[in-house]
């Protein structure tokens, strides 16, 4: 609210109804000036056409066979823990010989990329070749 003095009547201070908006345009352009130069570097400017997929969704395993890589480096199959050498054997033995199942790799997030690739070369020489790599659906933690 401003006061104007001087005046008609300088004894009797009158009010101004008057709103000074000049302080609240000059932040509204710096504001805009800043959305306008922060939006651009906002988005990634990577051109890429996805492919779509026009494949039915294939049903889920009654009974999944998992192999996990854990912390500590040691395979595991399902529950079990087994030598990495003995994994094509084990696999074997669970998928009953059927190389065509298809294997749900999952592995620790502080196992190193090398060693999940080791672990994909055994499942490749032992003949399984289609493997899906598990991992957790983030939701609703805005990307952390």
């Amino acid at each position: 609210m401003a006061v104007r003095i001087g005046g008609e009547d300088a004894g009797d201070l009158a009010e101004n109804a008057d709103i000074n908006i000049t302080p609240f345009i000059d932040v509204i352009l710096v504001l805009l000036i800043i959305f306008m130069v922060a939006a651009p570097l906002s988005t990634v400017d990577v051109p890429v056409e996805l492919p779509v997929s026009t494949a039915p969704q294939q049903p889920r395993p009654d009974k999944p066979l998992f192999v996990s890589v854990k912390s500590d480096l040691a395979v595991a199959l399902g529950e079990n823990t087994v030598a990495r050498d003995g994994l094509g054997p084990a696999l074997d033995e669970a998928t009953h010989g059927n190389k065509e199942e298809r294997i749900f790799l999952r592995a620790d997030k502080g196992v190193p990329y090398g060693e999940l690739m080791q672990v994909m070369n055994l499942l490749r020489t032992a003949g399984y070749l289609k493997v899906g790599l598990v991992g957790l659906e983030d939701v609703g933690s805005g990307g952390q």
